[in-house]
This record gives structure tokens, sequence and C-alpha cells, in this order.
């Protein structure tokens, strides 16, 4: 997926009233999701900026008050854009970068409008070189904003199914300057290199920081293969004497091996155990499965109800973590109850 961000001159946005601050994003750690309030959004395109724009020029604000918009197309709109100050949540505004998702009310998110906000949030890690904490409006100001359905979404993590960022998201330079190589290179049936992700690119971070690598993360390491990784690991190469593309930050099989002391390779899942029925699971049942199911929720990042860790005994916990996971996959929210069913079980464990 690629992100094409329609700029303020495109969606025909006025002449700023006024100069909004200008903000370095070597001070932004937060990322601030938001919905349009309680009426659900029957605009589409640009009229939707326009819209926008108006109601806070209304209020005195300089402009459209977000740095971006996304509508339920999963288009992304220039508001402040990356360099400005925001005027979405007080106390907030310059340690944070707000987007707002344009839907209101009982509207349900698209996949496209979650996808791209996760693109606009990878990108906003890429620039400032760190991991922002996700936040919905609420977390800064007292309201409603960003409603229960985003606000669900965000406290999950922000997932949006398969997506994964870009190689090279909404046109950003890298961030150790335009050299830096952004290719991949699959050794053992792993993929190294810009966007790479999973355990395996962890291990490669962990390693070279016990090495003494490690000068270019900021925040990490991390699953998720970023510029710092491929500037600590060209580090690494040329400490072993290699040069030009042999040093140019993406692993090859030999430096590899002696960073890593073996070559790791990839691991087939295991299939997904099978459900034990609707009937396992529900007040007053105590079995493996209820433990099982807990053990895979905080697996996936859905334990946050649990205080004392998942067990036999089925709680309310259990009900509320199941509720995040499904309203987080299009295909569950429909019947979010916090029972699983096999359709549930089957994403969990997929």
């Amino acid at each position: 997926m690629t992100i094409k961000i329609i700029p303020r001159t495109t969606w025909g946005a006025k002449p700023w009233n006024g100069t909004p601050t200008s903000v370095p994003l070597s001070k932004r750690t937060e990322f601030f999701v938001h919905y349009d309030g309680g009426t659900p959004v029957t605009r589409t395109g640009y009229a939707i900026m326009r819209a926008i724009e108006a109601g806070h020029i209304a209020q005195g604000w300089s402009g459209v008050g977000y740095n971006f918009v996304v509508d339920q197309a999963g288009t992304v709109y220039e508001g402040r854009g990356w360099g400005l100050q925001g005027a979405h949540c007080p106390d907030h505004n310059v340690t944070g970068i707000g987007v707002q998702i344009a839907l209101g009310g009982d509207q349900e998110p698209s996949a496209k409008a979650l996808a791209a906000c996760r693109a606009l949030y990878e990108e906003a890690c890429e620039r400032t070189g760190r991991t922002l904490s996700k936040k919905g409006h609420k977390d800064g100001f007292a309201t409603a904003c960003p409603g229960t359905k985003l606000y669900a979404w965000v406290r999950a993590g922000m997932p949006a199914g398969d997506y994964e960022a870009a190689p090279n998201p909404g046109g950003s330079l890298p961030s150790g300057g335009g050299n830096v190589a952004r290719y991949q290179t699959t050794i053992n049936g792993l993929v190294y290199g810009y966007g790479a992700k999973g355990d395996h690119v962890t291990k490669v971070g962990k390693a070279l920081v016990a090495k003494g690598f490690g000068r270019h993360y900021t925040s990490g390491p991390g699953p998720r293969w970023t510029d710092a990784d491929t500037l600590n690991y060209q580090l690494f190469q040329k400490s072993l004497g290699y040069s030009g593309k042999a040093a140019d930050g993406v692993p090859g099989e030999d430096s590899l091996k002696q960073l890593l002391g073996s070559l790791p390779g990839k691991v087939t899942a295991k299939p997904a155990p099978p459900f034990p029925g609707r009937n396992a699971f529900g007040p007053g049942k105590s079995n493996g499965s209820i433990t099982m199911l807990g053990q895979q929720l905080v697996r996936k990042g859905f334990g946050r109800h649990y205080t004392s860790g998942p067990g036999p005994k089925w709680s309310d916990a259990d009900r509320k973590n199941v509720r995040d996971f499904q309203l987080a996959h299009a295909a569950l929210k429909g019947d979010a109850d916090g029972v699983p069913g096999p359709l549930t079980w089957k994403i969990l464990f997929s």
C-alpha cells in the first residue's frame, strides 16, 4: 500500500488565517486519533476538508486543526502537515500529531480508512525516528472523541488486517540521508532490509546492540526493519572490513552468520488448534481452552483487561479482551459479543 497525501493546494484550502507555529519532528512523541463527533459524516471527497476548514476557522483557528484527515475511502488529506503545530488537543498540540478519520456517530470505520491511518502512523514513526504512543483524543482531553469504535481500535493497537507499511510510505526521505539502502534480500527464507518485519529482525537488532553497533537506534530495536537497522548493520559490516555495496547495511549470508553465529530459518506456522465449541466459554465455565484463549489474546496484544494473567476460569476480563479483538477485525465486528465462535477462534489463532 502506497500512501498518497492530497496537499492543501489540491483540495482547495484557503490561505492560513494567521501563521501556524512550526514544530520540529523531534518534539513529536504522540499520535492522536480523532473523529468528527456525534453526527455521521455524509460529505465525500474534497468537500470534507472544506467543511472541516470552515468549522475550524469559525472557531478562530488558522485553518484545519488536524495534521491530516483520512476519509472512508482511505484518502489522506493534508491539514497542518508534518511541520506545523496542530489545534486538535490542548496541551498536546506540540508533542502530538493529530489525525481525524472522517466519520461520526455510530459509523463503522472502513478497512481502507484504518489501513491509511495506520500507514500515517508508520510514516510518523519513521520521520520522528521513534515509536509514537497511540492515543485517542480522550487520552489527552476530557471528550467523547474519537467515539467508542475508533477508541477501541486505538486501544487494541491500531491493527489494520494484513496491512504492511509500504517500503517508502508517503514519499519520505530516509531518516539517515538520501543514500541509505532501501532494498530487501532473502536469506534462508527470511526477508531482511527496509520494511522487513518479524522476530528475526528484532534478533538482528539486539545482536547489533550487544556487539556495540546500536548508536542509530532512538527506540528499539524492534520487529520492523528501519533505516536505523540499516545504518547500524552498515557499521557492523565495515567493522568486518567490507566496503562498497558489501557494506551498504543490507545483510549478506556471511555477515549475518558472523553476527548471529548461524543463519535463522523460516519457521512454518503451527496449525490452529481445533475449536472446542462455543459452550466451552462463558460464565461458570472452567477449562484449558479458556487458558489457551487468554494466552493467545495476550500474544496478539489484546490482554489489557487481565490483571493477573489468563487462567482456566472464565472471567469478564476474558469477555472484554475477546470483544476488543472482535471489534478490531472487520469480519467479526457484526457479532462482537465477547464470546468466541469458530470464526473468532480461527482468526485469533491464524
